[in-house]
């Protein structure tokens, strides 16, 4: 589960319990990835808390990132990031891999130290997948971040098969355009095939989509309502589409956007 625009609700009471109730829908539903960044207000601090009165930051599986410029800022953060979430930190990106190289030396010696266990980079447009093929060709990258979902398939051109062959996991945002692909489709059907792969809603249908890529581990969609996050969790159950159906798939949702 990602937490752009979601978990950014410190100082509402209202929306923390919501929040808190999507998180816990989301634990109780075999979901353990969740994703956060400095960029994202109070989310970082939000998720921690929550998951604490939970009690299940134990079984969380964080990834976070470094989103500022120099050496001592992401220090900074990353300490931050560790405090927040009781140093139950598994993954730690250069978010939108700004200064780059900077970060990626003190995340290179927090994993020397034990303090994270993985490297990763990010970024959420397709122009900077090009950049993100040479530093996984480049640097001692375990993650990479992308944009990529079934009405932007551009992450699969170079950037998730040059992710596989170099062994480097790919974590995928924007699976929903921020929402607009929902808005692109109102209120068209799915097709009656959807039933033959075990889909019986669009967001099955555009995560199945992604998931069912061999070279994608895990995708984070973020929403504020539970019964979303039921939709979501739901979508990485059951079958996964084949290659050939993978393009039924992505041409009949060009047909009705």
């Amino acid at each position: 589960m990602g937490s752009w625009l979601t978990f950014d609700v410190m100082g509402s009471t209202s929306r923390m319990q919501n929040m808190k109730a999507v998180l816990q829908n989301f634990h109780a539903l075999g979901g353990r990835v969740i994703d956060s960044s400095p960029m994202y207000g109070s989310s970082e601090k939000v998720i921690g808390q929550l998951a604490r009165e939970l009690d299940i930051l134990d079984d969380l599986w964080v990834s976070t990132k470094i989103w500022t410029n120099g050496r001592a800022n992401g220090q900074g953060q990353l300490n931050d990031s560790r405090r927040y979430f009781s140093q139950q930190l598994m993954v730690d990106h250069v978010h939108n891999i700004r200064d780059f190289n900077t970060h990626y030396a003190t995340l290179k010696e927090a994993k020397s130290k034990g303090q994270i266990k993985y490297i990763g980079a990010t970024h959420y447009q397709n122009y900077a997948h090009d950049q993100l093929v040479e530093l996984i060709n480049k640097y001692e990258l375990d993650f990479v971040q992308i944009n990529y979902n079934i009405d932007n398939p551009h992450a699969e051109e170079r950037l998730i098969p040059t992710a596989v062959d170099q062994g480097v996991a790919v974590i995928i945002n924007r699976p929903f355009q921020t929402g607009r692909l929902f808005d692109e489709i109102g209120n068209s059907n799915l097709p009656p095939w959807a039933a033959d792969l075990e889909i019986d809603n669009w967001a099955a249908y555009m995560l199945r989509y992604i998931i069912s890529n061999p070279g994608v581990t895990c995708v984070i969609p973020a929403t504020t309502q539970v019964s979303h996050v039921k939709q979501n969790m739901e979508a990485g159950m059951g079958y996964l589409p084949s290659p050939k159906e993978r393009g039924k798939m992505r041409e009949f949702f060009q047909s009705v956007r």
